[in-house]
């Protein structure tokens, strides 16, 4: 089991154009550095090769880089497998549909993604509600995850009738296997159950959504989820981690499949159901927590995460069955005016530091209209507003700098319009596809994703960087195992910047445009 450090407490980020180096290739230097960058005027992850000229004084910002001071190892970044992913997939030829995957996960033609989530039964990104099991079947016989296998009839809602479907058998085990396929692809899958089965619960306001499970029926949902692990290794698909239950604080206010837990009820159900029944089918080794399957407690917003996690942790007995504190961003827009929620998180680590802690959700609502240039400007959620290319950038940022060990988005892929969703509740994501022409567009937070997955890798670790904090500007650090040291640099000011990034006896000098994101990859020369 890791342990985490205390944090680095400077932060930074950039998004626009470019810059390289003095000195960028000289012999007596270390490292290669190649800049890449994402910006408001059009650059995509695009590398830039050369110092870019102004006509004015830019601000400079001293940046001391720190290999040695070490924090946090981290898992991966990336998003999530959805029946809805899966759906969209299906509606486009072969050969394309290989090109989305392989730019999702190959790490040298791709994002590179490296940890992703999927659903336990149906989820608010499914086509409709659906189970593994025959209402009433207490023994389990009729258990089967052929939901997930079997694909799609064009006839599961309104939002799909009508497309034709390419590959009518394709579905969300597939789509995993033909990702794990990809050439270079090496993702951890962390599966979250929206909702038990109707008939094991009470207080339902519609089908599979509010309301609790019994607890009568807690032994027989905690055999169910563990046959879930199960069945999906015998597809060929090891699960990395789960989590007992999806946003378990919506017990009466959630308009799909949910399931409420308190505390109390979370740290019973795993104590006495689900921990043992993990262990006792060899899923769970509680002696190494890192060598089978890591479970994950409350996977819900982190503002309040502190006060539920704290009924299992502090019962050694619950505590030793959980990895970690698995946690969402909403409300999006409240995020910035509470710092981010770094005090949070900074308590969540200090007080449980052999736990883990991984983002396992954010999302948008999505403007069919303009679905690359809503990440630039400002949008609204049920709380306010906020600006969601710079929401991303320093939630992200942010989050790694106080701990956090792994960053997952919600859906990987939905349609142009976000769908199919029967909840009216559209989301953007990483990849959108337009169902009936075929047009596949690459939104901005694919490349924002892009610029921390492709370059920070499974195994690394966040690494000291030491500077003048300045406002609109945040950034982070991290050590590859092969030796590589990266910075995440998101600039939100309107205003260019000189960095003057200072590793081991070389000085570079990078210049970052305004609203911009930069990677800044030193390779081993």
């Amino acid at each position: 089991m890791f342990r985490l450090s205390k944090p680095n407490i400077t932060l930074l980020h950039v998004l626009s154009i470019l810059i390289l180096i003095c000195s960028c290739s000289s012999k007596n230097n270390d490292y290669i550095v190649n800049v890449y960058q994402t910006s408001q005027s059009g650059d995509n992850l695009k590398l830039v090769s050369k110092n870019q000229k102004t006509q004015t004084e830019n601000k400079k910002v001293s940046l001391l880089i720190n290999p040695d001071q070490k924090f946090q190892e981290y898992i991966g970044f990336g998003a999530s497998f959805t029946e809805s992913s899966a759906w969209n997939l299906a509606t486009i030829p072969e050969t394309l549909r290989k090109e989305v995957l392989t730019r999702l996960f190959s790490p040298t033609e791709g994002a590179g993604f490296s940890l992703t989530r999927t659903h336990i039964n149906s989820s608010d990104y499914s086509n409709n509600h659906y189970t593994y099991i025959k209402s009433g079947d207490t023994n389990l016989s009729t258990f089967s995850i052929n939901e997930d296998m079997k694909g799609f009839t064009g006839q599961e809602n309104d939002q799909v009738k009508g497309i034709e479907l390419v590959k009518p058998d394709y579905d969300i085990i597939p789509m995993i296997q033909e990702a794990q396929s990809i050439k270079g692809a090496d993702f951890k899958i962390i599966a979250s159950p929206w909702s038990p089965p109707s008939w094991m619960k009470t207080g339902e306001t519609s089908k599979m959504t509010n309301g609790t499970l019994q607890p009568k029926y807690y032994g027989l949902w905690a055999k169910y989820l563990s046959k879930f692990v199960s069945a999906y290794a015998e597809q060929g698909i090891d699960l990395w981690g789960i989590t007992p239950q999806n946003e378990p604080l919506h017990a009466h206010d959630a308009r799909w499949d949910s399931n409420g837990f308190t505390p109390e009820q979370g740290r019973n159900f795993l104590k006495d159901y689900l921990g043992p029944q993990l262990v006792k089918d060899g899923h769970l080794n509680l002696n190494d927590l890192d060598a089978g399957l890591r479970v994950l407690i409350y996977d819900h917003n982190k503002a309040t995460m502190n006060n539920y996690v704290s009924a299992t942790y502090n019962d050694p007995e619950a505590a030793k069955y959980a990895w970690g504190t698995a946690f969402h961003w909403y409300a999006n827009s409240e995020l910035e005016e509470n710092n981010w929620h770094a005090e949070a998180l900074d308590t969540l680590r200090t007080t449980w530091p052999n736990k883990g802690m991984i983002h396992t959700e954010s999302s948008i609502d999505i403007d069919a209209k303009d679905p690359i240039g809503q990440y630039w400007r400002e949008s609204t959620d049920y709380a306010g507003t906020f600006v969601p290319f710079d929401t991303y950038a320093y939630d992200i940022i942010k989050d790694l700098n106080h701990g956090t060990q792994g960053y997952i988005e919600w859906c990987i892929i939905l349609s142009n319009n976000g769908q199919p969703n029967p909840y009216d509740n559209f989301n953007s994501a990483p990849v959108l596809i337009n169902p009936v022409t075929d047009e596949v567009i690459y939104t901005p937070l694919y490349y924002l994703l892009s610029h921390f997955s492709k370059f920070i890798r499974p195994g690394a670790h966040r690494i000291a960087l030491i500077g003048k904090e300045l406002e609109g500007l945040v950034y982070t650090a991290a050590k590859n195992t092969d030796g590589s040291i990266v910075v995440v640099v998101f600039n939100k000011t309107t205003e260019p910047l000189e960095l003057k990034l200072t590793l081991k006896s070389n000085t570079h000098k990078i210049q970052i445009e305004p609203r911009a994101l930069q990677t800044i990859n030193f390779q081993n020369n």
